[in-house]
């Protein structure tokens, strides 16, 4: 969230804001599914009454989410498909591209706008993108440049054409599988079956060919007739290199260029200024290409739109070279034909690059300057079509296998899609990359700048998937740049020049994450002494000693909170815990019992001192009491925060089991909403990140039926209280899943689903401050717990514990340098249990799985293609622990099976 209270204020001041009514929207799935009961205080619904049935539906397997042209879902879907850290570029529900937010502008939201919205009374009042306006009004066809594609057939005598457009077909299928999609294209009266397959490489642990200014666009096109088809697809693309900085006729000239290699055709397209000074620094300077990948397509440098069958000529524009100035538009093409036999399929794949180098004058730090980090690799836009034609088939293949190895599982789809999706925001302007080989981040789309400790935290995703990112940008910036004398670490880096106690807690136990997604202990090593001394400022914030946080500082709810606050001693709790973890890994033996014994009186007394009977809480300043903001009573969405971070690395419980049961049970009490609407109407300040009609899981209620619940003076940051923000939902989900509630995480995950299901919204944008918000990639954590995955790559170790299908589950993994499929199953009196490696390798040697039935152990044998691996292993209550004598270096293709 932003520090920026001045700007904020302004909205979250407003009186209550009740739209029921407001937006007629079908899908209230999860509404619905939930029986009337009498409602408590607050409009809070006390008893949960779920459709058994519905429930059930939750766990089942289910299909694919498709949307579809004919329900009216496609219009808000925008897949980033641009490759991470390059900009946004949205794939629309119909396969056109839209968005085009790589111009370096670092403008805030997606579509920088202020709303009016009705609040329901008749009231205006104004939205900007980090108070929700694209949840309330979802961007649409934002089309700064001209792209397209058609294709044109011969058919018995006659001349058929069709753009690849929601327009010109019956019915258009849009399969939702970040980050590849399907786009399958229906007219019965076509005798073409056509699928649109879409994506940017995106390949785990390869951050640098996950990192490519490019989106392929492969069609698959099977004659479905019985006579043959000779078709011609064109695509076309603007030259808007300069398209906002070079208006005015003098300003130079556009030039689109037809370029033919071996492996593929491309127009590339640039500007040529007739003063390289003026634009030298513009964020628009550079260029773009248009691609065939293969032989025998045509480029043609100047393409007439608008778009007709009239139109529709590939023997004009084919000069080499065409030029306009910079008042006028050009547009480059590209057409290949074929004659399709019937029965027979074939496929054609094209692919736009861009290059915009400069970074843009918002991001204010020196590392900025340097450009994005694809210029390491690339020149232009050409050079990054020569590299993706180069390698097509990897690229392809890879990120295909990745799709392929991530669906393919037993868990959910729709739980695979929405835990998996928020990775995305990593392809958008949320996220950046300088040359140097920095990451930097806003906390959403252009608002709130500088890897905002106390949101990025939250976000599981990149830390599994691109772990070596993460370990630069810990190393790098909080513990370089960031990181001060007394051991605290700046929460934005040069931004605000002070630390975030939630922040500070949330980074030490990323580095925690950090080593253990490592291959050998040199991140640890090399950081262990700038590590030490952030766990030490964490313990030397409580003041009177007894293990919980007491020293005012700042948090992500944008406030300075006094007092005992168990959220935050809870989170500083686990994070010096993590810090023995690493200080006894480095035989740092001393400070290791230093923390141990900050961990026991901290755990005790939290338990002892923070927990009210049912929940934690916020035990105020024994002098200031409650004069400022906080959370104090109410039952707080994050008041078990240290213990669900902790699942997250393995560090066990640092809070009572039955305790933080009872506390997980009073938030599905009193904040989880079956419909927020009735409590919306009873508070005031909040902004629409869930509408009347829709689940989800408020911040803070007031089951005490407190006066002033958060403080005796009204501050804007109340507002916060009632909102519902997908971040800290999925951190709760998550925690609800390692806790064996199950049946609750999965609901809450599905409110969030429904809540972003593509008729209403984006599916692939979670909003909170700003669009595609960093926050929301908690919701890889909720696939970790549902996995019951722990894996220490030093210590060659790897653990499996399903929360369900415990005798057929099969999931995806990453580790520090492979990935695969983990399966296990019970068969025949036996279990097996299989980890194939279809990426790099895996280096394992000790192994913790569980026993799936009661049955007696009498044998456990392991093997790699039909070689025996010698093992010793022992039960530990359900756990069986499989230790390999020595390491086991198992290699892509390779599989490992323990048979028990």
């Amino acid at each position: 969230m932003s520090i920026e209270s001045i700007k904020r204020r302004d909205f979250l001041k407003q009186a209550s804001i009740f739209t029921a009514g407001l937006l007629a929207m079908q899908m209230d799935v999860l509404a619905g599914s939930f029986g009337t009961d009498k409602f408590g205080d607050g409009n809070i619904l006390l008893n949960k009454k779920t459709d058994p049935d519905w429930i059930k539906s939750l766990y089942q397997r289910g299909t694919v989410t498709t949307y579809f042209k004919s329900k009216n879902e496609l219009k808000y879907i925008g897949m980033p498909v641009g490759g991470i850290n390059c900009g946004t570029v949205y794939l629309g529900g119909d396969g056109r591209l839209w968005l085009w937010d790589i111009f370096n502008k670092n403008q805030e939201g997606i579509e920088p706008k202020l709303v009016e919205w009705n609040k329901g009374n008749g009231e205006q009042i104004k939205l900007r993108p980090r108070d929700g306006a694209a949840y309330v009004f979802p961007a649409t066809e934002i089309h700064p440049l001209e792209q397209g594609f058609a294709i044109k057939i011969n058919y018995k005598g006659n001349t058929i054409t069709k753009r690849f457009h929601q327009e010109d077909w019956a019915e258009i299928k849009f399969e939702a599988t970040y980050p590849v999609a399907v786009i399958h294209y229906i007219d019965s009266d076509f005798p073409l079956e056509i699928k649109l397959t879409a994506f940017s490489p995106f390949i785990p642990l390869d951050e640098d060919n996950s990192n490519i200014p490019v989106t392929i666009q492969s069609f698959e096109i099977k004659n479905t007739g019985k006579e043959v088809v000779e078709f011609e697809i064109i695509g076309w693309l603007e030259n808007a290199a300069n398209i906002f900085s070079a208006t005015a006729s003098n300003d130079g000239k556009r030039e689109n260029t037809v370029i033919t290699k071996p492996n593929h055709v491309s127009v590339f397209s640039t500007f040529n200024p007739n003063d390289k000074t003026k634009f030298a620094e513009a964020g628009d300077s550079g260029s773009l290409c248009l691609s065939f990948i293969g032989k025998n397509a045509i480029g043609i440098s100047s393409f007439n739109l608008p778009f007709s069958a009239a139109s529709f000529n590939s023997k004009e524009g084919r000069e080499a070279k065409s030029t306009v100035n910079a008042a006028e538009k050009i547009i480059a093409g590209i057409a290949v034909t074929e004659k399709l036999a019937p029965g027979k399929t074939v496929k054609k794949e094209f692919a736009i690059s861009w290059h915009f180098s400069n970074v843009g004058k918002r991001i204010d730090v020196p590392d900025a300057r340097t450009g994005h980090y694809y210029l390491n690799k690339f020149p232009d836009a050409l050079a990054v079509a020569d590299y993706v034609a180069d390698r097509s088939s990897f690229l392809s293949s890879q990120t295909k296998l990745w799709k392929n190895t991530w669906y393919k599982s037993t868990l959910p789809w729709w739980f695979m899609e929405r835990t998996f999706s928020n990775i995305s925001a990593l392809a958008t302007t949320t996220s950046h990359r300088f040359k140097t080989g920095r990451s930097w981040a806003w906390e959403g789309v252009g608002a709130c700048e500088g890897n905002c400790t106390h949101v990025w935290h939250y976000a599981q995703a990149t830390g599994r998937i691109f772990p070596g990112i993460e370990r630069d940008n810990r190393q790098r910036v909080d513990l370089g740049i960031a990181l001060q004398e007394d051991g605290g670490i700046w929460f934005r880096a040069e931004y605000d020049k002070r630390p975030a106690i939630d922040g500070q807690a949330g980074r030490v136990l990323g580095c925690l994450r950090e080593h253990q997604m490592s291959a050998d202990d040199t991140f640890l090593r090399t950081n262990w002494p700038n590590i030490k001394k952030a766990t030490q400022f964490l313990i030397n914030q409580d003041k009177n000693g007894n293990g919980l946080t007491d020293t005012p500082m700042e948090n992500t709810l944008d406030a300075v909170w006094d007092g005992e606050i168990a959220w935050i001693a809870g989170l500083s709790i686990a994070a010096v815990k993590a810090g023995g973890v690493m200080a006894l890994e480095m035989n740092d033996i001393s400070f290791a019992e230093q923390c141990k014994i900050y961990v026991e009186k901290g755990s005790k007394n939290m338990d002892e001192v923070l927990f009210n009977g049912e929940y934690y809480i916020h035990k105020p300043d024994a002098i200031k009491g409650r004069e400022g903001v906080g959370s104090y009573n109410t039952c707080h969405i994050d008041q078990v925060l240290g213990q669900s971070w902790a699942w997250q690395v393995g560090l066990g419980r640092i809070n009572d089991k039955e305790k933080t049961a009872s506390a997980l049970k009073a938030l599905w009490k009193y904040n989880f909403m079956p419909d927020v609407g009735p409590y919306l109407k009873e508070h005031t300040g909040w902004r629409p990140y869930a509408l009347p009609g829709e689940s989800g899981m408020v911040m803070n209620t007031n089951p005490k039926k407190e006066a002033n619940p958060y403080g005796e003076s009204v501050t804007w940051q109340m507002g916060y209280f009632h909102e519902c923000m997908t971040g800290f939902e999925h951190q709760v989900a998550s925690h609800l899943m390692a806790e064996e509630m199950t049946d609750e995480a999965l609901i809450l995950t599905r409110a969030v689903h429904d809540r972003y299901h593509a008729y209403k919204r984006n599916p692939f944008n979670e909003i909170e401050c700003s669009d595609h918000y960093g926050r929301a990639m908690a919701s890889y954590g909720t696939f970790i717990t549902a996995c019951g995955f722990e894996y220490h790559g030093p210590k060659n170790f790897i653990r499996f514990a399903p929360k369900w299908n415990k005798e057929n589950f099969e999931a995806p993994f990453v580790t520090a340098k492979g990935w695969g499929s983990y399966s296990q199953k019970k068969q025949k009196g036996k279990q097996i249990h299989r980890f194939e490696v279809k990426y790099g390798s895996l280096r394992l040697q000790k192994i913790n799985l569980q026993r799936i039935s009661e049955l007696s152990i009498e044998k456990v044998t392991a093997a790699v293609g039909g070689q025996k691996v010698k093992l010793k292993y022992e039960l530990n209550g359900n756990d069986i622990v499989v230790e390999l004598t020595k390491p086991l270096h198992i290699q892509t293709n390779e599989t490992l099976i323990i048979t028990i």
